[in-house]
């Protein structure tokens, strides 16, 4: 079977941004984001994981045109864009909704939710705004109509996740860009919250990029894994391949990181060990040669470029662990 065409596909996007004024810092420019490709298809769930500060929320931005691409070029449909500017990004912005970190403070405090529903919809000029419409709205997103006459401050933390959801659902956009959208939330919360998504997916074959720490919503409900460190991808796929067997020993270290709930198998060592490096001095070589045993001579002086690993996985890794003698041990080097 073919695959469907992306609704929107980057090619070696890059971001980067200056430091302003600082004393120690002015006038240079850091590379937040670095020849990232990825591709968005209807009805699928993408997944961008990597720990804080790899570049997730501000790829997702740089989709929607929110944080401008410095480089690289995206397609959306099938066309590129001209450029980058918010003129070329409006035919993505009208097919995509956003669904931010702290949905909380994406509302406006002085309007009650079903008027913060309903905005969207009059804006676009496209959909009903009767109460009873807003109110079918929110029941689409398990939000009880009670709560449309509330201001935000009121909701718990997963009644204005749904809001949210709500909201983004209100011109039945084709793409949803997910920033952390179970942070904060009581386990069951965030079971209804991935559950709703797939419902979303299934009624209206909704496209998502879901940006997340957690790894275990991320094995529940993505079909595709991107994993990302210091701003580059270093091993994307299908999920249940890498979970099953990743190439890149990031990959291992952030799914070996996972809680495990039997005290019979308890962890002797952390499965990765150090922080990571700070984007105003990029090792040299390979980014993660400094917390990788398995490193050697050419991952410290070389930069390793994407190549093909096993099913269908992208691999940036000089020796993939499926290639290698044994699996890596990760520590500072």
């Amino acid at each position: 079977m073919t695959k469907r065409t992306p609704i929107l596909e980057a090619h070696g996007l890059g971001i980067t941004v200056g430091t302003g004024g600082g004393v120690f810092s002015a006038g240079r420019k850091l590379d937040i984001v670095v020849d990232v490709s990825l591709s968005l298809r209807p009805g699928k769930i993408v997944c961008v994981v990597g720990e804080s500060g790899s570049g997730k929320t501000t790829l997702g931005m740089a989709l929607v045109g929110l944080t401008p691409p410095t480089t690289g070029e995206i397609i959306f449909d099938g066309t590129p864009l001209r450029d980058f500017s918010k003129t070329s990004f409006r035919p993505v912005r009208e097919e995509t909704a956003l669904l931010f970190q702290d949905p909380a403070s994406s509302f406006n405090p002085r309007q009650r939710i079903g008027d913060i529903l309903a905005e969207p919809r009059r804006i676009a000029g496209n959909g009903a705004t009767t109460s009873e419409a807003i109110a079918s709205l929110a029941q689409l997103a398990g939000l009880p109509s009670s709560l449309l006459a509330r201001f935000p401050h009121a909701l718990s933390g997963g009644q204005a996740r749904r809001a949210a959801v709500a909201r983004a659902l209100a011109v039945v956009p084709r793409l949803i860009v997910a920033d952390e959208p179970t942070a904060g939330l009581d386990v069951s919360v965030q079971g209804g919250v991935m559950n709703l998504f797939l419902d979303i997916r299934e009624k209206h074959d909704t496209a998502f990029l879901i940006i997340t720490h957690n790894l275990a919503v991320a094995r529940h409900i993505s079909d595709e894994l991107v994993i990302m460190y210091l701003g580059r991808v270093v091993e994307s796929g299908p999920t249940a391949e890498i979970f099953r067997n990743p190439q890149h020993p990031y990959t291992k270290a952030l799914l070996d990181s996972e809680p495990v709930p039997d005290p019979r198998h308890r962890r002797s060592e952390p499965p990765v060990i150090g922080e990571v490096p700070s984007i105003f001095a990029r090792p040299s070589g390979c980014e993660f040669h400094e917390r990788c045993r398995f490193a050697q001579d050419l991952c410290r002086s070389q930069a390793p470029q994407e190549t093909a690993g096993a099913n269908s996985q992208r691999v940036r890794c000089h020796f993939p662990i499926g290639e290698a003698v044994g699996e890596p041990a990760l520590a500072i080097a």
